[in-house]
Order: structure tokens, then sequence, then C-alpha cells
């Protein structure tokens, strides 16, 4: 029975690989979106101590810069660095990758998601809807029709602060995050995008690994049926 447990827990463990390689390469072109990974450990069985188990796993969030691209639109802003802007959503503070921006009518720059900008101080930015062009420059200041109007908030999130998802592009951290005070570290591009980091070629390949996997613990549990039906029937007819 234990062996029947062993192979049970890591098909539980491959069904959450595997689910987190679809969810990954789902958000291919999902703009500024951060591919999400599974560390799996093993916790000792309560049958002796001499078998493995492997643990459902726990999800992580990768840090990796993805391609950044041009897109000749002054609303769409990248970071250069391992910054991240700050937005205001109804459940709080997050923080994102994705730089498509626009204005609303009262002169708010919002994210995509209609979720405020917030400056390096964590207030909403305003602009002048009817106020022409803005400018950006690398470290983040707004200017528009020659005047300065703030600047876009850029953010460090501590290494290891632990990320929990909050969309498809952006994240939530209990740790506390502090403004980035030095462009060298993390700078602004205006009129371009990042893309997702997402490997596709590598999760291709880890999916095929998982499959390949998988087949092996089902054929695995399979010659343990057939082990355990020869010996009922050996036992039986002794």
């Amino acid at each position: 029975m234990t062996d029947l447990q062993v192979v049970v827990s890591a098909q539980i463990t491959m069904q959450r690989r595997m689910e987190t390689i679809a969810h990954n390469i789902a958000n291919l072109g999902t703009t500024g979106f951060r591919a999400e990974g599974v560390k799996f450990e093993s916790v000792l069985s309560e049958t002796g101590g001499s078998v493995d188990f492997a643990s459902p796993g726990d999800a992580y969030i990768s840090r990796r810069t993805g391609p950044v691209t041009p897109t000749g639109n002054p609303l769409d802003v990248a970071i250069d660095g391992e910054g991240w802007f700050a937005l205001e959503t109804p459940e709080g503070r997050v923080y994102s990758r994705d730089g498509r921006f626009h204005i609303n009518e009262g002169g708010q720059l919002l994210s995509v998601n209609d979720y405020a900008v917030l400056d390096p101080g964590g207030a909403p930015i305003t602009v002048d809807p009817a106020g022409g062009p803005v400018t950006i420059s690398e470290g983040g200041l707004i200017t528009q029709d020659g005047g300065e109007l703030g600047g876009i908030g850029v953010f460090l999130i501590p290494e290891d602060a632990q990320l929990r998802r909050y969309d498809n592009a952006s994240v939530v951290t209990d740790d506390p995050v502090g403004p980035v005070m030095d462009t060298t570290t993390s700078a602004l591009r205006q009129g371009h995008l990042e893309g997702s980091n997402v490997n596709p070629v590598l999760e291709i390949t880890r999916m095929i690994e998982v499959s390949r996997a998988y087949d092996s613990t089902v054929s695995a549990m399979n010659n343990g049926d057939d082990v355990l039906r020869k010996a009922i029937k050996d036992l039986g007819a002794a």
C-alpha cells in the first residue's frame, strides 16, 4: 500500500506542475506577465520513515525580465531593471510590470485594468487630459507642455519577498516595498512595453518531461497491481 501512496503522491505533484506549465503557455502574449513555477519537497512518511512522499508543491513567481519592444505609444512604459509599477486597486496596492497606461477624462493616469498608477509617494498621478502629449523621463518624471507634473513611481520588492498573483500581470507582497531612487537600478523607457518572461521552448520541454514521467508512474502502478494479483492468486492456490 505504501508503494501505491508514493505513486499517487508523484502523480499529484506532476498534475500541479502540468497546470502551472499550461498557465504559463497560455500567457505567452500577456504584457508584463511573470511565469510561475512550483517547488517540491519530500516529506517523511508516517509509515516508518523509509519512504519519501512529494509535497503538493509551493508556487513561486519568476522575477526574470521579459523582452522589451518599442510601440511608439507615449503612454506605453517599460521598466529597464528590477523595479515594479505600483497600482491602487479596490483590494489595496499591487505591483505590476505591465506599462500599458492611459488617461481618463479626469486626467488620471490608469493601468490597462483602470487601476490608478501611483507616484513615488504612493499618490495617484493626474495630468491635463487636453494638455497635449506627455513626456516620461528615465527617472519617471512626467512633463506636459513644458511643465513638470510629478512622476511615475518605480518600486523595488525585496528578493526574499513572497509574491502572490493578483491578476495575470500584477502581484501582491506583504513585505515592505520602497521606491527606486537610482535610475541605474531601474529606468523607464517611454514608448516601449515588456512582454511575458515565459520561455516557450523551456515550458514545452517541461511539459514533455512531466507527461513522460506521468506515464512512468501509471506503468509502475499497473506493474504493482499485476504483482499483487499474482501474489493473491499464488497464495490462494497454496
